[in-house]
């Protein structure tokens, strides 16, 4: 039997072997921290025995898949718990998720804070119990009959959905049996470290019809250095919350008259245009055209861009003189228009056009979050209508653009290429040449990239852009999609120069995606604190006493003038107290004006940057600030010696 391992070497054994005992032939420390592995690409236990020739990946908790193995046995070791202190709760699902895992349970009792206490306390016995976990399958109706006796509603509903003939597997750690696919860890011992973090309803399946359950979330780890690191990274998160600071900063508000759909305040506004004034500078730099197309348009648009077929439930319908039209989820098709509105020659392209469009998508209530997940939001789409020869050349043009639309904010990210899914349209010629060309601009660029077989869009292959913000989270902001379906579809048209007609094919991309996205990962990432050339303001002019009201309100004129954001805190309050205020409000810039400073025709300077930074002239503190605004340096934190 031929083993061949990721790193292209191959391994011969004479006889079957477990994928467990395979790790150890390789090394006792690749067994002691494996948690599963991909044999031919699927994702199995160590326990999986191997008797035939086939390609093996060992996974450990470092690696997404292998993540997911652990977190779904920490899943299982707080059901068992469960049970064990509430016999009579009902099991729904339990999976891994990207930061930790969940389980769904039904129990008349709601489940409380000091609950979770309990719950914790049971499992750090499981774990100690070392349970081994043993697999086993029983027929469709061995199956039913099994969990009917236990009383276990959920879990008989889910093997009746089940296709006929379909392997029912079980997994067992002492006196606990759960119906699970896996694949799990060999043992309990080895999630040494995890809590559970939150309470939340939801509804079974998915379906607000159904009964609403609860929800336990719950991150688990294999050391308790990793937990720590994660929890003091939570409690960062909490400080950090875009809807709090939001709130706190007077932003934006979300009102129960419009849920998912953000109003932005004045201080909001100034943030948000700045965005987009930057957005515009930069892609009137790059060579884009910047339109407008309108935010509802006929049915029949949709039909003819797949999006009716592809994306319906998504979008809000209206009627106008009796025709259907949708609200659009989507710019491109408004863009496609734009295109056929005039004839194009091949001197033309590459064509970049762009457009800041306000998209309404349809979300359920139980999935918004603050202005991360939205039913309206601004769009910085722009479309580049190209030969196909200008397809490495435009797709490196765009990474530039977005490398240094995040290299601005300080951003760190990484890029995935995303291939053709299931549902897509289009001949495999198209979508060969497409994908080549994707990866043939990121190779010529030098960009590391992972590739995520089959989440491409249904119209084309992707690459996606994910930041990581200060506290190590990542977002998926910026997208590339390379695109032969639409033009197709749209019958989009240029003349060569051998005078004849040709298709253009299209690139789809964003920078910041969602601005309203943006604004929120923006917040959380500077906990609030922008640097200068973003602050809605900049400048916080503070008077000692009203004595001195007339040299500020001179002071906060000339700012004015010279286009700096600065306000006059007018309040018959105490210094101390203004420099406070104007702290929690992260101003990056006080000036405080007294007797002295008014004799001698000068401001004292605080900042967040460096606390007291002495009295300077006014004109020479306005040139340095706008040399900071104008090439929109992120001042850092001076920290003390």
């Amino acid at each position: 039997m031929k083993i061949t391992l990721k790193d292209g070497s191959v391994m011969e054994f004479e006889q079957e072997m477990s994928v467990l005992d395979v790790a150890k032939s390789i090394s006792e420390g690749l067994a002691r921290v494996a948690t599963s592995a991909k044999v031919d690409g699927d994702i199995v236990d160590l326990r999986t025995v191997l008797d035939k020739d086939c390609e093996l990946e060992i996974l450990t908790f470092d690696s997404e898949d292998g993540n997911g193995a652990f977190n779904h046995t920490a899943a299982h070791i707080m059901a068992q718990a469960v049970k064990r202190l509430y016999p009579e709760t009902k099991l729904a699902i339990g999976p891994s998720i990207a930061n930790g895992f969940y389980y769904d349970l039904d129990r008349e009792t709601a489940f409380t804070a000091e609950d979770l206490e309990k719950i914790e306390k049971e499992m750090k016995k499981i774990v100690k119990e070392a349970l081994p976990l043993e697999r086993f399958t029983k027929s469709r109706e061995e199956a039913i009959a099994f969990f009917k006796e236990k009383e276990e509603p959920y879990k008989v509903e889910l093997i009746k959905d089940l296709p006929e003939g379909a392997e029912i597997s079980f997994y067992k750690q002492g006196e606990f049996t759960d119906l699970c696919a896996g694949p799990h860890l060999m043992s309990t011992k080895t999630v040494k470290a995890f809590k559970l973090t939150s309470l939340a309803g939801a509804y079974w399946r998915g379906d607000e019809k159904n009964k609403m359950l609860t929800r336990i979330y719950g991150v688990a780890y294999p050391k308790k250095a990793q937990l720590d690191e994660y929890l003091h990274m939570m409690e960062e998160a909490k400080k950090r919350d875009h809807r709090k600071l939001g709130k706190e900063l007077g932003l934006f508000m979300m009102c129960e008259e419009g849920p998912g759909f953000p109003f932005f305040l004045p201080k909001g506004m100034v943030l948000k245009n700045t965005l987009l004034d930057y957005w515009r500078e930069l892609h009137k730099r790059c060579g884009y055209q910047e339109v407008s197309t309108p935010i509802i348009l006929s049915r029949h648009l949709w039909e003819t861009s797949g999006h009716w077929d592809h994306y319906k439930e998504n979008m809000y319908t209206t009627v106008i003189d009796d025709e259907d039209f949708a609200i659009k989820p989507m710019n491109c098709p408004g863009g496609m228009l734009v295109y056929k509105a005039e004839p194009r020659s091949y001197k033309d392209l590459p064509l970049r056009v762009g457009e800041l469009g306000l998209v309404h998508r349809h979300e359920k209530s139980g999935q918004l979050h603050g202005l991360m997940r939205v039913r309206c939001f601004t769009q910085d789409d722009a479309h580049i209508f190209m030969m196909p020869e200008q397809i490495r050349d435009e797709i490196k043009g765009v990474a530039a653009l977005i490398d240094e639309v995040y290299s601005l904010f300080g951003f760190k990210y990484h890029v995935e290429l995303s291939t053709r899914p299931d549902n897509s349209m289009g001949s495999d010629e198209d979508w060969e040449l497409a994908t080549e060309g994707l990866r043939g601009a990121l190779d010529d660029l030098g960009l590391d990239y992972v590739v995520n077989e089959g989440d491409g869009a249904f119209y084309g292959p992707k690459i996606d852009f994910h930041l990581t913000d200060s506290i190590g989270r990542t977002w998926q902001c910026g997208t590339i999609q390379l695109d032969m379906q639409l033009p197709q579809r749209f019958e989009l048209e240029y003349t060569g120069a051998d005078g004849e007609k040709h298709r253009p094919i299209m690139i789809h991309r964003v920078a910041f995606g969602s601005i309203e996205r943006f604004i929120g990962i923006l917040i959380e990432h500077f906990a609030g604190a922008f640097p200068t050339w973003l602050a809605p303001v900049q400048v916080k002019v503070l008077p000692i006493s009203d004595k001195y009201m007339d040299y500020a309100q001179k002071v906060q004129d000339t700012l004015y003038n010279a286009g700096i954001r600065s306000e006059i805190d007018s309040r018959a309050e105490k210094i101390g107290y203004k420099i406070r205020e104007a702290q929690m409000q992260k101003i990056p810039y006080m000036l405080v004006v007294g007797a002295k400073e008014e004799e001698a025709g000068v401001v004292s300077v605080r900042s967040r940057f460096a606390g007291d930074e002495g009295q300077k002239d006014l004109t020479a503190f306005m040139d340095a600030l706008k040399e900071e605004i104008d090439t929109k340096t992120i001042r850092e934190v001076e920290k003390e010696d």
